[in-house]
């Protein structure tokens, strides 16, 4: 567990939950380490690529949190750098309460989701939004050409922090392309023909 996850998550109110619950001595050694850089290594690059959806933390000028599910295909996530993300945010309901959000408190937090394999990694980062008529280089780095969704803006994420999740209470799920592949796995090992297996005549069995 990073140190930066640590800082960020661990409030004085965080840790004196923790104190009551008896865990802070298990966390304390995690909020005193050795500080490291904050960068994604080829596991979590790897994890993002393949992902094809996401919910986003945002918190408004009252306070109140608000979550957002982002959806895509597979690798609208971007990867620009060791710690830099991005994604094209598509035109939705046309509420822009995490625009909104983002325009007054550019901290953001994801969740990123692989149910079927029961894992899932938390981003904490900064964010910036991108307009195409003033960084339009920027915005077609992040767009998926072959996904006909409308782009409204980009969005760029420092990273900040992240931290793997146990795989506890997570319920498996698949989408129809996971089903289609598991599905379409199962018929070919059944329309695969046994191999007759040829017995040596040279020997008797009684």
């Amino acid at each position: 567990m990073a140190r930066a996850f640590a800082s960020i998550a661990f409030t004085n109110n965080v840790k004196a939950a923790q104190a009551r619950m008896g865990s802070r001595d298990a966390y304390r050694a995690a909020a005193e380490g050795d500080v490291e850089p904050v960068e994604l290594s080829p596991h979590e690059i790897e994890f993002i690529a393949a992902r094809d959806s996401f919910y986003q933390g945002t918190v408004g000028e009252n306070g109140w949190p608000y979550v957002q599910h982002r959806g895509g295909p597979v690798g609208f996530l971007r990867i620009l750098g060791p710690k830099t993300i991005g994604y094209a945010d598509f035109s939705g309901n046309r509420q822009y309460i995490s625009v909104g959000n983002l325009d007054g408190d550019d901290r953001v937090s994801l969740f990123l989701m692989d149910y079927p394999a029961q894992r899932r990694l938390k981003i904490w980062g900064r964010a910036r939004l991108v307009d195409e008529d003033k960084e339009s280089a920027l915005v077609a780095r992040l767009e998926s050409p072959e996904y006909r969704a409308r782009v409204e803006r980009g969005v760029i994420i420092t990273v900040e922090a992240f931290d793997w999740n146990c795989p506890k209470y997570i319920t498996p799920r698949f989408t129809e392309r996971e089903i289609g592949g598991l599905i379409g796995e199962r018929d070919l090992a059944a329309s695969v023909p046994a191999i007759p297996v040829e017995r040596d005549q040279s020997k008797s069995f009684e």
